[in-house]
């Protein structure tokens, strides 16, 4: 693996891609730390895997800049695609050799000998779990292992930058369970990870920052304490011991708190947001509401307070749910197969 510069992995000014009248792109700035997992999380049709081929190459962007470890995306495009490799939302290994056959193919690919792809190639299916089965034709692979072996062909050579897009599609818990740790690894090993996702529990999982793009543009950009503090101080969930009293204590504590306060399934349980406009910190307002509650003779058995969830960001930052993909961006469903174009 090459040296990493000392700048970031990935910058992006104002990167543009058109289709037609349609803007998948409109905007975006980026800036990668090196050496981390960056998540780019939106719904499906926000731009994400447009972006990701503009960044690998594989789309020219129609305006803007983007540079990956300092070489410029399209003019310097061979420097860029000697440093990054891509795993992209659907399976890329050929179904009717094993898992063996198709690593070995791509070693050879990339310049390995044949006792050194064999090498390789039984390091990875043994990293990744896959050694029983090796000599499978991957059209009998699960899911999960699928996912694993497309992972395992991206980093044959150990890339400076990995772009993951929408790695855990489709898979059971334990399967994304596995590729998580898989990411984790590769990591580890020094590898930036650029993760674009729907699934906000796989963002808060790996990403150690995230940007959140909605209709082709960032919407919004940090940490994930810093997104989930954009929206809340946070949560006070309430069981009360009387069910009759829960339309006072609602009264009581949208006064007191001035916040959407939201009566549960359950009779006797209430949600409060708390206010991040206030100088008071959350765990302040929880005691002044819990006090508020008391004095007015109403008994909370349990409570609890929480920092927002990355559900309740995304809500309030695009204004619908997030869901499990269904398919790849709308920039790249109609048009970007009959134009793609290379960078070059």
């Amino acid at each position: 693996m090459s040296t990493h510069s000392s700048g970031p992995a990935i910058e992006t000014v104002g990167l543009v891609k058109t289709f037609g009248e349609t803007r998948a792109v409109d905007g975006v700035d980026l800036t990668v730390p090196a050496g981390t997992v960056y998540g780019v999380l939106g719904p499906n049709g926000a731009g994400k895997t447009t972006t990701v081929k503009m960044l690998a190459t594989l789309l020219r962007p129609d305006g803007g800049e983007a540079r990956v470890f300092g070489h410029d995306v399209v003019h310097e495009a061979d420097e860029v695609r000697g440093r990054v490799s891509l795993t992209g939302q659907y399976a890329s290994v050929d179904e009717d050799l094993t898992g063996t056959e198709n690593l070995i193919l791509l070693a050879r690919l990339l310049g390995h000998r044949k006792p050194t792809a064999r090498t390789r190639a039984a390091q990875l299916l043994e990293a990744f779990g896959l050694t029983e089965a090796a000599g499978k034709q991957v059209k009998h692979y699960s899911g999960g292992m699928r996912r694993r072996i497309d992972i395992a062909a991206s980093i044959l050579n150990t890339p400076d930058l990995l772009f993951l897009d929408e790695p855990t599609t489709g898979l059971d818990p334990r399967s994304r369970n596995q590729v998580w740790d898989i990411v984790r690894a590769v990591v580890a090993q020094g590898t930036t990870v650029l993760l674009t996702t729907q699934y906000l529990d796989e963002a808060d999982q790996l990403a150690s920052r995230i940007a959140v793009i909605d209709r082709g543009r960032v919407i919004a950009e940090g940490t994930k304490g810093e997104l989930k503090a954009s929206v809340g101080a946070g949560s006070v969930h309430l069981r009360l011991r009387d069910a009759d009293r829960r339309p006072e204590a609602e009264r009581l504590l949208r006064e007191l708190l001035v916040a959407e306060v939201q009566p549960e399934p359950d009779p006797v349980a209430l949600t409060a947001r708390l206010s991040a406009a206030t100088s008071d910190s959350a765990a302040e307002q929880a005691a002044r509401a819990l006090g508020e509650l008391t004095r007015a003779g109403i008994t909370v058995d349990n409570f609890s307070l929480g920092q927002p969830s990355l559900d309740e960001v995304f809500m309030a930052l695009t204004g619908r749910e997030a869901g499990p993909a269904t398919g790849r961006d709308a920039g790249t469903d109609t048009d970007t197969d009959a134009k793609d174009e290379v960078a070059a």
